[in-house]
């Protein structure tokens, strides 16, 4: 009974409806309670514990050169926070845009004038905090030189990641002990508000919730415990901090905001007495931001050029003048300014280029004549990107490759310096080299898995990227999208402001089939005669567990000649009796038992790694010194401090459908107990199962839900301003 058996896939779908009750947008989608927002499996909370004292302040010191990969990225991406603060500083007038407001809109639009003018910072809520890495600022910014990488200029060293001092962690248990919150926060909680924040906590208690993981009813307890009645639901520490919370939640989600409607309608859930009111006094306080959803940045006119395709009048206007008033949305300043700093990016690169006539197919063509070039394929489609970067270098062009997953570089490729990690070239750990003004030394990039971009790690490619630079964006508009907020590829798609070609190159074999099928919601029965296609019935999440460890210890291996660490496991959520806590422990059992005595793992123990937030790493446990766990990953060895081990790592036999996009096994399981059935749309369906290259297993419990889910229920869009903003400043004809 172990043994593929050969069976064919599900039947194909019923015409009956299903309503999705989970978001398939962002990596809060696949857990089940707040805790998951510090796990691996890439999300956007906040990284105050990825940061702060992670490292016992080795970092203090050191100099650029010896900081690991992870420690440069997240201090590249700090030192960009700093360029956030200086676009504020220098935007002196009234917002762009949003002149269609009336009423109280247009009140709270009024105050965000005030804020932009200068009176109140956008910060000024959470202005103690080390606040996430952010996007960069506009063009006229300095670009920060990327540390531990030979460049031509001298690079400068990034800040060092500062511990708390004893004091401050002092006062902040003792302030958490009057408020009767566990211990266990103080160093997140230190991290998180800075070296004042017992102060800032005394004084504001509902500050509790920049703390990531930490809910409204905690933070609630927290401040009647030390404010006693001095403080009830329509505090306005409370709701400004609840306004935030919201916003932050759902990033987690993929959005980079919200409507105004959505925002109250949250506030009221959590007993604010007046809404439209805590929502004023957000914005008045500079908390968060208020803008219509067309709104597009101040263009300057000494950076309009001559359209390069010769459309003529394309560099300007709104978007969607005549339609119907969009409602204004609500979000804060580090994801819309990101999307403007994108957006501004992407129509520089487009207006910079030299267009050129290239020989070859319409891709060629495409990336010859223009400067941004998005292109869309599944799995075979990839090699389309990479013969034309081949082809640009053979043309002279310094051009570069890179993609999501490390583990999907071409060995030979990654040896040469032609294709490097999208982490590592962020990073400066690996790439060209910069310029004084820190651009990359390229004339074309080329990024595949583009869909996996998150708004402000595009944000942080284009801004580095010179002028008339070509980028060529390629990946599967199928798969699920970035972990982190933001839907770069989607919207840029879906702004028609740049050549869009389709690749016509079809995946093959059974596999092929059928995840070609399931993208136009399609289950078909395929024919599998190499058993390709295995389809395993369970009746519960236990028999789902068994089995699925059968299938990865023994099934697999036997039928195919693969050993274990070539199958993956992708279930639905985290939690769950067949999420992948219940399953890794299940396949650590089987796979390498042991007692867990380095902090839950043992060497040889398969994980999941997120140096940062928003990134998901694969490896192996090699053991444990002093320093922290050791790793061993596509990159190398790593070492995890010990007090991150806790938030950063989980086991990695068993993955989240988010935490697989963008890499691919030899062997995939994918485990649909009967409990998941909520958790199923087309895009998490199509993902997992196209993860794998040569079988794939359906441990397969939900019956019909599994075709009505492929048929009828589609990923929930998320609320973002880029599309708009490309439209904005790129409104070009369409380019099939």
């Amino acid at each position: 009974m172990t043994e593929p058996s050969g069976e064919t896939a599900p039947e194909a779908p019923e015409d009956v409806a299903h309503e999705d009750g989970a978001p398939s947008a962002g990596p809060e989608e696949e857990t089940t309670g707040p805790e998951e927002a510090t796990g691996p499996e890439g999300d956007a909370s906040g990284p105050e514990e990825e940061t702060a004292g992670g490292e016992d302040g080795k970092a203090a010191g050191e100099a650029a050169p010896e900081l690991s990969e992870a420690q440069a990225e997240l201090a590249a991406q700090r030192e960009l926070r700093a360029r956030i603060e200086a676009r504020k500083a220098e935007k002196s007038g009234p917002v762009a845009g949003g002149t269609k407001l009336s009423g109280t809109a247009a009140d709270l639009l009024a105050a965000v004038r005030a804020v932009e003018g200068g009176s109140a910072s956008g910060s000024a809520f959470f202005e103690a905090a080390p606040e996430p890495p952010a996007a960069p600022g506009p063009r006229e910014a300095v670009r920060p030189p990327a540390p531990a990488v030979p460049v031509p200029v001298p690079a400068v060293a990034p800040a060092p990641v500062v511990a708390p001092t004893a004091g401050a962690l002092a006062g902040v248990r003792e302030v958490l002990a009057r408020g009767g919150a566990p211990e266990a926060l103080a160093s997140r909680t230190a991290a998180a508000l800075g070296e004042r924040a017992a102060e800032a906590l005394t004084e504001d208690p509902w500050r509790l919730l920049a703390v990531s993981g930490v809910r409204p009813e905690q933070a609630d307890g927290f401040a009647r415990a030390l404010l006693g009645g001095a403080c009830g639901p329509d505090d306005p520490r409370r709701t400004v901090a609840l306004t935030v919370w919201l916003l932050d939640r759902a990033a987690l989600q993929g959005h980079t905001a919200l409507t105004v409607d959505e925002v109250r309608a949250g506030l009221a859930g959590h007993g604010v007495p007046d809404p439209e009111q805590a929502v004023e006094t957000a914005v008045s306080e500079g908390a968060v931001l208020l803008f219509q959803e067309e709104d597009v940045p101040e263009e300057n006119p000494e950076d309009r050029e001559e359209d390069p395709d010769g459309s003529g009048e394309e560099t300007g206007g709104g978007a969607g003048d005549d339609g119907p008033s969009e409602p204004p949305l609500v979000g804060l300043d580090r994801y819309a300014l990101a999307e403007e700093s994108l957006a501004e990016g992407l129509a520089r690169l487009v207006r910079t280029v030299t267009p050129e006539e290239w020989d070859g197919g319409e891709l060629e063509r495409a990336v010859g004549g223009h400067g941004l070039v998005l292109h869309t394929g599944g799995e075979a489609a990839r090699a389309e990107p990479s013969a034309l970067a081949a082809a640009a270098r053979e043309r002279g062009l310094r051009t570069l490759v890179t993609v999501h997953a490390p583990e999907r570089l071409d060995a030979a490729e990654r040896a040469a310096g032609t294709a490097v990690p999208l982490a590592a070239l962020l990073s400066g750990t690996a790439g060209p080299g910069r310029d004084e003004e820190g651009a990359l030394a390229l004339d074309l990039l080329v990024v595949l898995d583009a869909p996996q971009l998150d708004v402000e790690t595009g944000a942080l490619l284009v801004e580095a990227l010179p002028d008339g630079c070509r980028l060529l964006l390629s990946g599967d508009p199928d798969v699920l999208g970035a972990a982190g907020p933001g839907a770069v590829f989607t919207d840029a798609l879906a702004a028609r402001v740049c050549p869009r070609v389709a690749s016509r190159r079809p995946d093959p074999g059974p596999l092929g089939e059928l995840v070609s099928g399931i993208g136009i919601g399609e289950l078909n029965q395929v024919e599998a005669p190499g058993k390709e296609v295995v389809i395993v019935p369970v009746r519960d999440a236990g028999e789902a567990v068994h089995r699925t460890v059968q299938l990865v210890a023994d099934s697999v291996p036997r039928a195919f000649g693969l050993s274990p660490e070539d199958t993956r496991v992708i279930t639905v959520g985290h939690g769950g009796s067949a999420g992948t806590r219940a399953l890794n422990a299940a396949l650590k059992q089987r796979l390498n038992p042991g007692p867990g005595r380095f902090g839950g793992y043992d060497p040889g123990d398969r994980v999941a790694y997120a140096p940062v937030p928003g990134r998901t790493v694969a490896g192996t446990v090699l053991g444990a010194d002093a320093e922290g766990l050791r790793l061993r990953t596509a990159d190398g060895e790593v070492v995890v401090a010990k007090e991150r081990v806790e938030s950063a790592l989980r086991h990695g036999w068993a993955l989240t459908a988010h935490q697989a996009a963008g890499d691919r096994w030899p062997a995939v399981v994918a485990v649909l107990p009967g409990d998941a059935a909520g958790g199923l749309s087309r895009p998490w369906v199509y993902t997992a199962f196209g993860r794998a290259e040569r079988h794939l297993s359906v441990v397969h419990g939900v019956d019909q839900a599994l075709p009505r889910a492929v048929a009828e229920v589609l990923a929930p869009a998320r609320t973002t301003r880029l599309r708009p903003l490309l439209t904005g400043l790129l409104a070009v004809p369409d380019e099939e």
